[in-house]
């Protein structure tokens, strides 16, 4: 996994190390351009004192998401040939990914407060240790679906794009561009299936107080992200001399 961590770290951007830098920033300007244009619209937060806050409390879980699971599926496409060495597993490049995207996640994170905190804007949550929680919960679920993708694009590499294409729903579904709390019942109990909005509530349950928690079912999100990185490890598993022989 150390040499496929190594070579993504060179060979992502500009054929250097350096590159991960730019890793780091790429989802960071992600995050600003969509918290900068709700506020510049006028949008008011319904809960807390800053919009930038309300809307990066729902942006990063559902980005931390998307990015995750995406450059997971990626990796096995652009990777492809390691799996010619025998000691490199599907799960080897598929994780080497996934730990570069949360340690880049977490800089973009790190980035964002110290945004936050020279605008004059406290980006603390009222509740530290759910929102940690919460954002693990968005990991699990991210390396669950992107084992599921990442395997299934060893052997179709078409699923990449259709995988890009669903986490524009995933965004749009997901509630971190408005109040799902606000939406009717039939309206809120439907997209209360979406694992993702269930990372969002609970993470704006946990910045802000007042924010109702009813749509949160913390062992829906658990369940679904075990179950599905047990799917996509046992799919590896039992597919791995299929792949092999395939190459």
């Amino acid at each position: 996994m150390g040499a496929v961590i190594l070579r993504d770290m060179r060979t992502r951007f500009f054929n250097h190390g350096a590159g991960f830098i730019v890793q780091s920033l790429w989802p960071l300007v992600h995050m600003v351009v969509i918290i900068t244009l709700n506020a510049l619209f006028g949008r008011a937060a319904p809960y807390g004192q800053s919009p930038f806050i309300y809307f990066g409390a729902g942006v990063i879980p559902t980005l931390t998401f998307i990015y995750i699971s995406r450059f997971m599926c990626l990796s096995v496409i652009m990777n492809k040939n390691m799996l010619l060495f025998q000691t490199i597993h599907i799960t080897d490049i598929l994780f080497g990914r996934a730990f570069l995207e949360i340690i880049a996640g977490f800089i973009t994170i790190v980035l964002v407060w110290i945004i936050f905190t020279a605008m004059g804007i406290p980006p603390f949550p009222d509740d530290p240790a759910q929102a940690v929680l919460a954002y693990m919960a968005t990991v699990l679920l991210a390396l669950g679906f992107g084992t599921i993708v990442g395997v299934t694009c060893a052997f179709i590499p078409m699923i990449a794009t259709a995988w890009a294409l669903a986490g524009i729903i995933f965004y749009l579904a997901s509630g971190c561009v408005f109040v799902t709390i606000d939406l009717p019942d039939t309206a809120t109990n439907l997209l209360a299936y979406n694992p993702v909005l269930q990372c969002v509530e609970w993470m704006r349950s946990a910045y802000f107080e007042n924010y109702s928690d009813k749509l949160v079912n913390k062992e829906y999100l658990l369940a679904f992200g075990i179950g599905t990185l047990f799917i996509g490890l046992a799919t590896e598993r039992c597919c791995r001399r299929l792949l092999m022989d395939s190459l």
